[in-house]
């Protein structure tokens, strides 16, 4: 990999988070409502809300806000400060992250467990009754919606049979066993959702692998087919299959809200829908921001990938 291209690459992440943060800061103020009005309440005067503004420099030039906010964050990692808990931002996301990494994560490779079985079996014998069998399940999972995976899962694994808690939130410094009964249902079904929609596209990328020349070639000097399918079928097939892995996580990374607010899961997501009802704005555009870098970072992490699983990709 050449340095130019990764030079590129870095820049051309910079300028779409320039972008999104534009984009952000400029959209949320035009939603109705001063932030120093939430502040204050409804009874507030319009002369305290007109102090309160200036004191918060609402009272700038939009230019001039972005440009102290975004110097904030660069420098400082400061977010600013909620309007309704008065408390930095950055602490409440600091508090946050944890959690929500700990879900994408164990809901990816609870995915990765159901999709790279489930599309190799399927591709294997295409049209089979097992690729049929695979197919409706996966069709199932992705029709399913996540509110009522979670419903069933919750009904079923706390409610009925009492093993798992139904909500809430442990950190792995309390211990393994804590950590994982709480993030269970959650990762299982975010998990499950993710699984079917990347079984899909396994299948279809090991599909098009096996029918090409070099495959039937391998396949006529006589070499095994678990050598043919380890080092001409999976390796050919790793780029598409990285791909979808790594939407997966960008996604699971930031649009997971309905699911942590079943659980009570104190994760970005939640925190995204709370500042949105309470009209936090600097809260929600910190969110939102969050999200954004999340799938900038995912996407140029999974484009770099490309060249580990495949020497034959080059960087120009």
């Amino acid at each position: 990999m050449s340095l130019s291209y990764l030079l590129r690459r870095l820049g051309t992440l910079l300028l779409v988070l320039v972008g999104v943060s534009i984009l952000t800061f400029a959209i949320i103020p035009l939603i109705p409502g001063s932030p120093a009005r939430v502040m204050l309440g409804v009874q507030a005067t319009p002369a305290t809300v007109a102090t309160l503004e200036r004191q918060m420099g609402l009272d700038r030039p939009l230019p001039v806000q972005y440009l102290s906010w975004v110097s904030g964050i660069v420098t400082r990692g400061d977010f600013g400060t909620s309007l309704i808990s008065r408390q930095p931002i950055s602490r409440e996301v600091a508090r946050r992250l944890p959690a929500t990494l700990n879900l994408a994560v164990v809901a990816l490779l609870i995915g990765l467990a159901i999709a790279l079985p489930a599309g190799f079996v399927s591709a294997m014998k295409p049209g089979s009754a097992r690729d049929l069998g695979v197919s409706i399940m996966s069709q199932l999972g992705v029709s399913v919606p996540d509110f009522w995976m979670g419903i069933l899962l919750i009904l079923l694994f706390s409610e009925t049979l009492g093993l798992l808690p139904s909500s809430g939130y442990r950190p792995l410094s309390d211990g393994f066993v804590p950590w994982a009964r709480h993030i269970i249902l959650p990762a299982l079904t975010v998990g499950i959702i993710s699984g079917s929609i990347m079984a899909r596209f396994v299948r279809s990328a090991l599909l098009e692998v096996l029918h090409q020349d070099y495959v039937r070639t391998a396949h006529a000097k006589g070499l095994p087919g678990a050598v043919v399918l380890r080092k001409h079928v999976l390796r050919n097939a790793a780029i598409s299959i990285a791909t979808i892995v790594g939407l997966q996580m960008a996604t699971l990374l930031s649009a997971v809200v309905v699911v942590e607010i079943i659980f009570a899961w104190p994760g970005l997501g939640q925190l995204a829908l709370t500042a949105t009802l309470q009209r936090d704005y600097p809260a929600l555009q910190a969110a939102v921001l969050l999200s954004a870098v999340a799938f900038a970072v995912v996407n140029l992490l999974t484009d770099l990938s490309y060249m580990f699983l495949d020497p034959r990709v080059a960087y120009d």
